[in-house]
């Protein structure tokens, strides 16, 4: 796999420009309230693209959460595109001010990638896992066990990235994507897998545990 931090910089690097350009014409023309606010906007959109490096937890069976953000959703429900069975369901809002860099949950093969066209519904909404746009992995472990993470998009967000393909191996923790200005991940796992997160969690992408395999 690519340099995925490489990856980020590209992403945010036009947006950083344009922004930054933007305000110093802006400045040249002593425009002070309106330079004031597009700074503002400047440190936003860097803030946004920011990008920390984590700490993966190390140990057999760990599943780590794909995003930053907010657990909302932890229940059963039906994952129809790769598993057709049965999953434990866990939703992850991520809002403005969340790291928006998606990562792989645990080590294995991708095994299949899914994009689907949709609509921009509030991602903290559950007619979003199914209406919104979005692009959905299976990744299959070592031993065999199956699982299914799922970039969704969000009110504001309008682009999915994604820089792993079918047939790549993938490590636990590691940068695979991200979704630009507020979103959701969903991750399907297998019945029986241990949960170790709770409703209302706040979770870090990489380092958090969401849950072991038995």
């Amino acid at each position: 796999m690519a340099n995925e931090p490489s990856r980020v910089v590209r992403e945010r690097l036009p947006f950083l420009i344009g922004v930054t350009l933007l305000t110093v014409g802006v400045a040249l023309l002593k425009v002070v309230w309106l330079t004031v606010a597009l700074g503002a906007l400047a440190l936003q959109t860097f803030w946004f693209f920011r990008d920390p490096d984590r700490i993966i937890p190390a140990g057999e069976g760990l599943i780590v959460s794909p995003a930053d953000g907010k657990i909302i959703g932890l229940a059963e429900a039906k994952e129809e595109r790769f598993l057709k069975d049965r999953a434990i369901k866990v939703s992850i809002f991520l809002n403005l001010f969340d790291v928006h860099v998606n990562r792989i949950p645990c080590s294995g093969r991708i095994r299949g990638i899914h994009y689907q066209p949709g609509t921009f519904l509030a991602a903290n909404k559950d007619l979003a896992s199914t209406e919104n746009e979005q692009n959905a992995l299976l990744l299959e472990t070592a031993s065999g066990a199956k699982l299914v993470f799922v970039q969704v998009a969000g009110l504001v967000a309008r682009r999915i990235l994604c820089w792993v393909k079918e047939g790549d191996a993938v490590e636990r923790g590691v940068r695979f994507g991200m979704i630009r200005f507020g979103s959701r991940t969903d991750l399907f796992l297998p019945l029986g897998t241990e949960i170790k997160v709770q409703l209302g969690q706040k979770v870090k992408g990489g380092s958090s545990i969401i849950g072991a395999f038995k």
